[in-house]
């Protein structure tokens, strides 16, 4: 059975005293759940030490089949900050990533409202999960791009001829 919120809190709060300040999680996870758990953890964390990452854009994903609905209209994007925000009790987040493209909206429309909420001071840094060279590129040219997340390891190496030197 998963830990109780108190409990995983704790674990939180304690990772964070070895030296842990980055914390990454999604909307998606639970859903919601996670960041609700580490909005309780964050409540004991100085904020001000603490570099808080979240992602949107998966409405719904069939694990067995591989196949979900993403979503980067912009009024997704900015309705997914603010919950984001309420569920994380915070009043920014240092780094908000896309957590699929949207391939039916335009990059530019998506990076477009993420563009908006950094200069409302909602988002610090932009990120983009499992996206093509291609739209990395058109992406940074909105707006600059901080992170990309992608899976990298010793069994999955393709992105090594394109995404690594983008």
């Amino acid at each position: 059975a998963p830990l109780g919120d108190d409990a995983g809190a704790a674990i939180v709060a304690h990772a964070f005293r070895r030296g842990v300040t980055f914390f990454d999680t999604s909307d998606f996870y639970g859903p919601h759940t996670n960041e609700t758990l580490l909005g309780k953890a964050l409540k004991q964390l100085p904020r001000e030490q603490v570099q808080v990452a979240t992602k949107f854009g998966i409405q719904q994903y069939a694990y067995d089949e591989g196949t979900g609905t993403v979503c980067g209209r912009p009024e997704y994007v900015r309705a997914c900050c603010e919950a984001s925000l309420r569920r994380l009790g915070v009043d920014y987040i240092d780094l908000y990533y896309q957590h699929r493209v949207d391939t039916t909206t335009p990059i530019e429309d998506t990076i477009g409202e993420l563009k908006k909420l950094v200069e409302e001071g909602k988002v610090r840094y932009i990120g983009l999960s499992e996206a093509s060279p291609d739209t990395i590129r058109r992406a940074h040219a909105v707006h600059p791009v901080s992170a990309v997340q992608m899976e990298w390891s010793l069994r999955a190496r393709d992105i090594e001829p394109e995404i690594s030197k983008v």
